[in-house]
């Protein structure tokens, strides 16, 4: 094989790769939208980066995100390295005054394949970078409480969870990021999801919903309130 043929294959490959992980991380789920607004050059107040818990708010709360300025950018699903890679376009290039991230859950889960807290962790502390260097506001939301999965019973996550929100908790104080704790207001006594507050055990209901609001909206008040 000739120089000029190997560094093509390489390109090929590259390339090849690059597309497989937009596509794994659902980068082009929000393209036209994102479009749209950085064309109209709509001022956007918050980007909420997450998962299926973010992407199904507005089921319950309609009106919460027809708060001028708010943006819903949930995938259902998702992990945080796949929210990391998918970070730029669906956040930063909004140019929002604050970004609240609420991701960790799925990656305890298992849905893209085994990792650790720390890796979590990594990701979700890299999501919160890249926006603080971009001079856009962080909020990290605590991971909701879970003692079981509907679809991957007996991986015992409560304790997981909660070692993920200490690190993330002592992560916002080091940085001077606001930290929005759902958990503590939403955990029964075997730091799994109050029945009231979800049917699944994972995910809120319209109740659930209602205690995260004011949770939330004082912390992206803290946020923009804040000097660095």
């Amino acid at each position: 094989m000739g120089y000029r043929t190997f560094f093509f294959t390489l390109m090929f490959i590259a390339v090849s790769v690059q597309t497989q992980a937009q596509e794994w991380a659902n980068v082009a789920r929000f393209q036209t939208d994102n479009a749209k607004i950085i064309a109209a050059k709509t001022p956007v107040k918050v980007v909420f980066m997450g998962n299926s818990i973010t992407e199904g708010w507005p089921m319950a709360d309609a009106d919460f995100f027809n708060t001028p300025g708010f943006v819903n950018r949930g995938i259902s699903g998702q992990t945080t390295p796949q929210m990391l890679l998918r970070f730029k376009q669906d956040v930063i290039a909004l140019h929002p005054k604050v970004v609240v991230i609420l991701a960790g859950t799925n990656d305890i889960a298992g849905n893209t394949g085994p990792t650790t807290v720390h890796e979590i962790f990594g990701h979700i502390e890299s999501m919160a970078s890249l926006a603080a260097a971009a001079g856009i506001k962080v909020v990290i939301c605590s991971v909701l409480p879970v003692f079981d999965y509907p679809w991957k019973p007996g991986l015992e996550p409560a304790q997981k969870i909660i070692d993920l929100n200490d690190k993330l908790q002592v992560l916002s104080v080091l940085k001077a990021y606001t930290y929005a704790d759902y958990f503590s207001a939403m955990a029964n006594d075997k730091s799994g999801l109050r029945e009231d507050l979800g049917s699944d055990g994972v995910h809120p209901n319209k109740k659930g919903y209602d205690l995260m609001k004011p949770i939330v909206l004082e912390a992206i008040e803290k946020a923009v309130a804040t000097d660095n």
